[in-house]
């Protein structure tokens, strides 16, 4: 699993390639919302969960991927970008694993990213 305390993502930026890498993975009616891509890393937000992608080695073949369900969530926190500041930033609270922080850089759906998470923790407690 990737270490989150200590592996500092890259800015991502929206790129469909990781869709496609974890498309083996999707459960039957599970579906890519958005995918993000770094140098060599990934996330890819569906309507159940979170995939991020840690790819290793030096020639990338091995990968990482670790599945962040969005039932497992207890808070998160996000930051829009601004003006001059064009980053925005996802910090994700995780029962039992902690903070996950994704930073983001260019177009990002954040607005849509934070109310797929609203709707399943909201959901849980109607």
């Amino acid at each position: 699993m990737i270490d989150f305390n200590n592996k500092g993502f890259f800015k991502l930026k929206q790129n469909n390639e990781y869709a496609e890498r974890v498309s083996a993975l999707l459960l039957e009616g599970e579906q890519v919302v958005d995918a993000y891509k770094s140098m060599r890393d990934g996330v890819v937000f569906t309507n159940k969960r979170i995939i991020a992608v840690n790819v290793q080695g030096i020639t990338g073949s091995k990968k990482d991927f670790t599945s962040l369900p969005y039932k497992n969530i207890v808070a998160y926190s996000v930051e829009t970008s601004g003006t001059f500041d064009l980053d925005s930033e996802l910090e994700i609270y995780f029962s039992s694993l902690g903070k996950v922080k994704f930073e983001f850089t260019g177009k990002t759906s954040i607005v849509e990213i934070s109310r797929l998470i609203s709707k399943h923790l909201l959901t849980r407690f109607n």
